[in-house]
């Protein structure tokens, strides 16, 4: 992709912006798709307004798989603008990401959820004079991925899509199924419910919108790790996308790129809004344009309404955050996190976002997470 001079990119991205309420997000992340429109992660092109001031070495880092393409085109543009700089991003899930952080082996952890309090205090022992916090740098929709011959537009709403991942709705031709898509022919086929292996922050907020909509058919906490019985497991976002691609008669839940580079239906949600929401990045924008931080002090967590049922608003989303110290840093890595950090947060880094079918983080919230990084030590 051709990236655009500094005047141009914050015109495009504010414009952008305005289009959809201040907030777009959009699909996160695949272990090696490429994006929405084409462009790829694989293309690097040397940004113009990167500052390498201070940036050497290797910087490792690891964690959530959602924000996997948006970390490839990042790396690959800082890396051509400052040589002599390796900045390694290993996809692998957001539990994993924070427990290599709190275990001081990377200088940066991607995350699709907030660190729980217990992880704070773990990370008080890797950040010497502060604690681990969260910035926000890219998120959006979780899509419900479905394989069923013949079926190309399919509703559920919550209560439903509880029951099917609680083992409870087992056929499509299930009645919950039929009275949400009348005139649909639905064969009498198994369902067969993928979810991920391992910790995962795509699946806590998935488990966050249901506890929020159908606590009585999904009882259980909103944890990283699948918590409901019955149903096949796969590993990463990938695994699951390509279990249901395969099989046929299948649902899962991934990030939307997922769906959209390997041409997966995906599950419109009835909200009990006018019409059912399809799984789109504005649909996703309207449900996340009144996320508040609820973090404190340097923390921008963010708290999101799984419950809107505002018209067009789709309401499985998510926000992934890159995960540092914000005080007590590595001397030999803090110079080069800022540096990578800084550029992610950008203008440039957030058009990069735009271009590749992914979207910027609100501007009053980036704002808040450009000066965090700047006072990181």
């Amino acid at each position: 992709m051709k990236l655009q001079r500094k005047n141009g990119l914050r015109a495009t991205a504010l414009g952008a912006l305005a289009v959809t309420g201040a907030l777009v997000l959009t699909a996160c992340g695949s272990d090696d798709n490429t994006s929405s429109n084409g462009t790829g992660a694989g293309k690097a092109t040397a940004a113009s307004n990167i500052s390498c001031e201070g940036a050497k070495g290797k910087l490792l880092a690891s964690g959530s798989s959602a924000q996997k393409n948006a970390m490839d085109l990042w790396v690959k543009n800082y890396m051509a603008a400052c040589s002599g700089v390796e900045i390694n991003y290993k996809s692998s899930s957001s539990g994993e990401g924070i427990v290599a952080f709190n275990q001081g082996t990377v200088g940066f952890a991607g995350s699709d959820s907030a660190l729980k309090p217990e992880e704070v205090a773990e990370s008080k022992k890797i950040c010497k004079s502060g604690q681990g916090i969260n910035l926000p740098m890219v998120g959006g929709p979780v899509a419900i991925g479905y394989n069923l011959s013949g079926v190309d537009d399919l509703t559920l709403d919550a209560p439903t899509i509880a029951k099917i991942f609680n083992n409870k709705i087992t056929k499509w031709n299930d009645p919950a199924i039929v009275k949400l898509n009348e005139g649909k022919s639905l064969p009498d086929k198994a369902i067969q419910a993928f979810h991920r292996s391992e910790d995962s922050g795509t699946t806590q907020n998935l488990g966050k919108y249901l506890g929020a909509t159908a606590k009585a058919d999904w009882p259980y906490e909103a944890e990283k790790k699948w918590p409901a019985p019955g149903g096949q497991a796969a590993s990463g976002s990938s695994g699951v996308a390509a279990q249901v691609k395969q099989v046929d008669g299948a649902i899962g839940y991934f990030e939307l790129s997922y769906a959209t580079s390997q041409s997966i239906p995906t599950v419109s949600i009835d909200t009990g809004a006018a019409a059912p929401v399809k799984a789109t990045s504005e649909n996703a924008s309207k449900a996340i344009a009144a996320a508040k931080v609820k973090g404190t002090g340097k923390d921008l967590a963010l708290e999101l309404d799984y419950a809107t049922k505002a018209e067009g608003a789709y309401p499985i989303v998510l926000v992934t955050y890159e995960v540092v110290c914000d005080s007590g840093n590595k001397s030999d890595t803090l110079s080069t996190v800022k540096s990578f950090l800084t550029y992610t947060a950008s203008d440039e880094g957030q058009k990069v976002l735009s271009d590749a079918g992914y979207a910027p983080i609100p501007v009053e919230i980036n704002a808040k997470v450009r000066e965090t990084v700047a006072g990181l030590n």
